[in-house]
């Protein structure tokens, strides 16, 4: 199982924000640490590049670049692309 943690020390997106914003959640599902920072978890890294992609379609569907909602999608596809064992899956 992969964790991949969205910090809210580097993202105005935290697990509140995101259940309030109604994102999808990745098919393993999301977890809040202690802190309130969002775990989005994956079976492994092919799972957790498909839910990228399926942001990056939904983030590209939003009219309004500066909306919350876009600007927290994007948080989540950065800590997914900046996550080590994802970058290594995809060379």
């Amino acid at each position: 199982m992969l964790h991949i943690t969205v910090s809210s020390a580097n993202s105005n997106l935290n697990f509140s924000t995101f259940e309030e914003y109604e994102l999808p959640a990745p098919p393993s599902g999301v977890d809040a640490e202690i802190n309130n920072d969002l775990i989005l978890k994956f079976e492994n890294e092919e799972e957790a590049v498909i839910y990228a992609a399926q942001l990056e379609n939904l983030a590209d569907e939003l009219d309004d670049k500066s909306t919350p909602q876009y600007i927290a999608i994007s948080d989540v596809i950065m800590a997914i692309r900046n996550d080590e064992f994802v970058q290594s899956y995809t060379g």
